[in-house]
């Protein structure tokens, strides 16, 4: 076996692999042209962000069956060529999440007794006590927003320095905030009661530029806010402003919108105290990357066992032709459930019928909750960790088959169970296999499953549609299809739209007008 490394790891890295008597060169920074013809005869790649494996690169390496990457995410890799050229990718999540938990800690700290500021005076030859008189954290009140891996290790740290840890997390399970000690809030309760707010959450089209200027005025005065996770999760600006009007007293920053950063009196400002993106940065933490990788890669290469896989299919190549409609039917029930919902998800439930329900189907499943995961996670959910971020979340998720006749030769059904109630979803692939959505909540409706979709629940009652399109015209919104159904609880109306705005966004001023109409209870967007 030829093995290559072609970004920095500890050695112990390399020699987990060579004490299996294999070829492994370990040489960082070279050429591409160089590794190009390296990796002609190499059976594994391992890299960190800073090797681009590209689709030419995959190309050059015929023989090469595994490539890692010694780190969270993998978007220095082409997944796609990857697949197509059956080759594992593999990564090491949350070997990390010590180190980010603990440089967060560092943070908390530094902000409530102003240790970068007195470090500075000192240096300077002043000894200025009253101007740093600071705040104890016992007492105080933690808001995490996002409780996986980080999050938790925040929590227990900050329970131990005797503050009241909060969270907003709509996948992690009561029971699971329980046994940290945690209370699950919403987004609105969390701003209101948190002294201290600290970010672990991914880049999503959902929480970019989350804390923006309307998040931090609704915040109790005085925060602090500690960012350690995605520097574009933070309006920058509107932060700076926060922190000019005193709304906010401090904030603590190791990742930034652009890096290096460019905004240079927020990094200037008294109240700030600002790292170089380096949370991750310990020993500890690179010799445990490095080393889970080389494991992962071992493994894989001597006895095929998957570990931290991103793309491993776990079906023949013939079921997952015949399964590919479902899968994206799966999906998109799962993202359609996940877009409808506000509260904490509990539990999932997958049920088939016709055809579908003569074996149980793993890949399903997983495709349900990636659809619903993606939403308020990240793009590194995939079918092969769907279920064990449902595990680590506290989820259930439970799969089962009916034999009971539909009207369609295999059918679909998604619930979702909320600490609020249960949002139901199902679908059936219609020729040349299009998804379909036929049912949700109990209401019978034929819709479609891509694009832009506005759904609206409303009295059943004369001139609904008329209003709703009425204001759809109002704002140049051209309605594709229209459908509606009607059941005992209500109407429910699925308008497929193209959107009136530039970004390919609807503008909220549509959705807020349809809200207003007199027998609309609820109005959402859901994108595919």
């Amino acid at each position: 076996m030829k093995i290559i490394i072609a970004d920095s790891l500890p050695d112990s890295a390399a020699a987990l692999l060579r004490e299996q008597g294999w070829t492994v060169d370990a040489r960082a920074g070279r050429p591409a042209p160089e590794l190009l013809d390296d990796i002609a005869d190499a059976d594994g790649l391992i890299v960190r962000s800073a090797t681009k494996v590209t689709k030419a690169l995959i190309s050059a390496a015929p023989q090469l069956r595994i490539i890692a990457r010694a780190g969270t995410g993998v978007d220095n890799v082409d997944l796609g060529a990857a697949e197509e050229n059956g080759i594992l990718v593999v990564n090491a999540p949350g070997a990390n999440s010590i180190s980010v938990a603990e440089h967060t800690c560092a943070l908390l700290l530094a902000l409530s007794r102003h240790i970068a500021t007195a470090d500075n005076q000192m240096k300077r030859g002043l000894w200025e006590k009253k101007s740093l008189r600071g705040a104890e954290l016992r007492g105080k009140t933690l808001g995490i927003l996002g409780l996986g891996r980080i999050g938790c290790e925040v929590a227990r740290r900050a329970t131990a320095f005797e503050m009241t840890v909060v969270a907003y997390d709509p996948f992690i399970s009561t029971q699971l905030a329980g046994d940290l000690a945690v209370e699950l809030l919403s987004l609105d309760e969390l701003r209101t009661r948190s002294d201290y707010v600290t970010l672990h959450i991914p880049s999503t089209a959902a929480t970019v530029q989350l804390i923006d200027r309307a998040w931090l005025t609704q915040c109790k005065p005085g925060v602090r806010i500690v960012n350690t996770a995605r520097g574009d999760l933070i309006d920058e600006v509107a932060l700076l402003e926060g922190l000019t009007s005193n709304q906010v007293a401090g904030a603590a920053l190791d990742v930034f919108q652009v890096e290096p950063p460019m905004n240079e009196e927020l990094i200037g400002h008294p109240n700030v105290v600002a790292t170089p993106h380096i949370a991750a940065s310990t020993k500890e933490a690179q010799e445990l990357v490095g080393v889970e990788t080389a494991t992962c890669v071992r493994d894989f290469l001597k006895s095929g066992m998957v570990r931290n896989a991103v793309n491993f299919p776990t079906v023949s190549p013939e079921e997952s032709k015949q399964l590919q409609p479902y899968m994206v039917l799966a999906e998109r029930l799962g993202s359609l459930l996940g877009q409808l919902t506000d509260d904490r998800v509990e539990g999932v439930g997958v049920r088939y019928y016709g055809e579908l329900s003569e074996k149980k189907h793993d890949m399903l499943v997983g495709a349900v909750l990636v659809g619903l995961f993606k939403q308020v996670l990240s793009s590194t959910v995939t079918l092969v960790n769907a279920r064990s971020t449902a595990d680590q979340r506290g989820v259930e998720v439970v799969e089962s088959q009916s034999s009971r006749s539909r009207d369609f030769t295999s059918l679909i059904s998604v619930k979702l169970y909320t600490n609020a109630g249960e949002r139901w979803a199902e679908g059936a692939v219609f020729a040349p296999n299009e998804p379909r959505l036929v049912l949700l909540d109990g209401v019978p409706i034929e819709s479609t499953l891509q694009g832009t979709l506005i759904i609206v629940k409303n009295s059943d009652q004369p001139g609904v549609i008329g209003e709703v399109g009425t204001v759809l015209g109002k704002h140049d919104v051209n309605i594709a299809t229209f459908a509606l159904g009607r059941g005992p609880s209500g109407a429910v109306g699925v308008v497929n739209v193209e959107s009136n705005d530039e970004s390919g966004q609807l503008k909220d001023q549509v959705i807020e007008e349809l809200q207003e109409i007199p027998a609309v209870s609820d109005t959402r967007t859901v994108r595919f």
